[in-house]
């Protein structure tokens, strides 16, 4: 399968520049049929309508730091350079993408700030590694949330930091949000929970390989860089009991599809609690156990999350809904629209 075959065309208007209202997207509802998919248009104000009383909703509840960070060598007044934390080692141990990376060497000291200092401790193609010396608190002080690079701002926003999060987001890691979340409200999920709809929590912190582009021209040549993922001993549970009572399990996002179709491979069949690695790639073909229904944004043109789509609800019905949802002007991308997709079966 080709690179190509996820390609598609969009007007630049349609890339949200501006965090949506929560609550207040629209949604296109789609589900896969024999011959054209059923494609309603909704809004996510309605989602909770959207579910069974037997659901289980699924959601990341990773928390993004602002892992965008300006850095000069000691004892120089050059320009700063930029690092972007992309994975933690060790608490005081980060891989980065750095630029210009040719300015460091291992051995270098960098001054982010009074408070808090690194060394680079290690130097490979593509990847910098820091460790930190200070007040890593800093980091959430002077660290700028790493924005999608067709958010096109001149400057970073002090309310980014907000609005690049979900309203549940919890446990520190990522280094970009789990954009399907955005769309949430504290009001929106105390309904769903009212409706007895069981909510739970798992963690996979976003990192490069959400995000990494494919390149090559066969698909199959692509590598996932991992990520890691967390699931607690009572989510573990009351998922495999939603398993042996059939029920639907609902994920919110790509990264929530990623965490439980990894959890449940590790567990043959069962969900296993614990701390993970995955860099599970999700392309048409891909046998899933875990998921029923997806929450998900409009994704860009040849990424692995429009892979990931087009393995869950099919490719021909992903085109449809993606060329109805330009030519109705959804706003796509991680702060636009969403969609509600059926598994295909």
């Amino acid at each position: 399968m080709k690179r190509t075959d996820f390609s598609f065309e969009l007007p630049p208007e349609l890339i949200a520049q501006e965090p949506r209202e929560r609550g207040r997207s629209r949604m296109l509802v789609v589900t896969p049929a024999d011959g054209a998919p059923r494609l309603e248009h909704d809004s996510f104000a309605n989602f909770a309508n959207r579910l069974g009383e037997r659901d289980v909703l699924v959601i990341n509840d990773t928390r993004v730091i602002p892992a965008r960070l300006f850095a000069r060598p000691k004892g120089q007044m050059q320009k700063p350079i930029e690092f972007l934390l992309t994975r933690e080692r060790d608490p005081v141990t980060w891989e980065t993408w750095c630029r210009p990376a040719k300015r460091v060497k291992p051995g270098d000291v960098v001054v982010f700030s009074e408070a808090l200092s690194a060394e680079v401790v290690e130097k490979e193609e593509g990847t910098v590694v820091i460790r930190f010396t200070g007040d890593m608190h800093e980091i959430e002080r002077i660290g700028i949330p790493p924005l999608p690079p067709y958010i096109a701002r001149t400057e970073a926003r002090e309310s980014d930091k907000e609005s690049y999060q979900t309203v549940y987001a919890a446990a520190r890691g990522a280094i970009a949000a789990p954009t399907a979340g955005l769309h949430f409200t504290p009001e929106i999920l105390d309904d769903i929970a009212a409706r007895g709809i069981d909510i739970v929590r798992v963690t996979l912190h976003v990192g490069i390989g959400t995000f990494k582009p494919v390149k090559v021209d066969d698909i199959a040549d692509h590598r996932m860089d991992s990520e890691r993922y967390d699931l607690t001993a009572d989510a573990a549970e009351r998922l495999n009991d939603a398993l042996a009572e059939k029920r639907t399990i609902v994920a919110v996002g790509t990264t929530s599809v990623r965490t439980l179709e990894s959890a449940i491979r590790a567990g043959n069949g069962r969900f296993v609690a614990g701390h993970g690695e995955t860099s599970i790639f999700i392309t048409p073909g891909f046998q899933f156990r875990a998921v029923d229904r997806l929450l998900t944004n409009f994704h860009l043109p040849e990424s692995t999350l429009l892979m990931l789509v087009s393995a869950f609800a099919g490719m021909q019905t992903i085109r449809d809904a993606y060329a109805e949802a330009i030519r109705e002007g959804y706003l796509f991308y991680s702060y636009g629209d969403c969609m509600l997709l059926d598994r295909a079966r």
